[in-house]
């Protein structure tokens, strides 16, 4: 264990493993370009609705397949190493050239479903840096004077008075 500590919901003081922060990857590093992996989703998920409302002839299976794998391989260029493994064990080439309507859809949903899980994991990943920020706030303002900032001076209370009425001030300022 190590000796930083947080607050937990209620006023308690619990320990951080050493390894906690350690183990956590960093949400910029999983999905380097989220905006771009956003408009990919985007785009495969109105594909599917697409492909679900009408009947598809050869040329168009052809050409779902296309966008198809080159949707992957720009997913790929937008995410971690890691995501990018997985992705790849998950979207299986096509054996056809033209695939079929069922084949495609399944392809599609499957990578539409992938992505919703990656943004579901993006914002739970956000919530948690969001919940560890608050705390850590609350960690400081703990620690901080009664004055409120680092440095400051508490205020004097009512029952000290206000220093510049006694000393007499013209109420001009310098």
């Amino acid at each position: 264990m190590s000796d930083d500590h947080v607050i937990d919901p209620d006023g308690q003081p619990i320990a951080v493993p050493e390894d906690a922060e350690d183990s956590r990857t960093a949400l910029s590093d999983l999905v380097e370009q989220p905006a771009k992996v956003m408009r990919i989703g985007g785009m495969i998920r109105q594909l599917l609705d697409e492909v679900k409302s009408a009947p598809l002839d050869e040329a168009s299976r052809s050409r779902l397949r296309e966008i198809y794998e080159q949707s992957i391989a720009e997913l790929k260029d937008g995410l971690a190493p890691e995501l990018v493994d997985e992705l790849e064990r998950l979207s299986l080439p096509f054996d056809a050239e033209s695939p079929t309507e069922a084949e495609l859809r399944i392809a599609q949903a499957q990578l539409v479903g992938w992505l919703e899980g990656l943004f579901h994991g993006i914002q739970a990943a956000l919530y948690a840096q969001q919940v560890q920020a608050q705390t850590q706030f609350a960690n400081m303002r703990l620690a901080l004077p009664e004055g409120g900032r680092p440095g400051q001076q508490a205020q004097p209370t009512e029952s000290q008075g206000n220093r510049s009425d006694v000393a007499g001030s013209s109420g001009m300022y310098l």
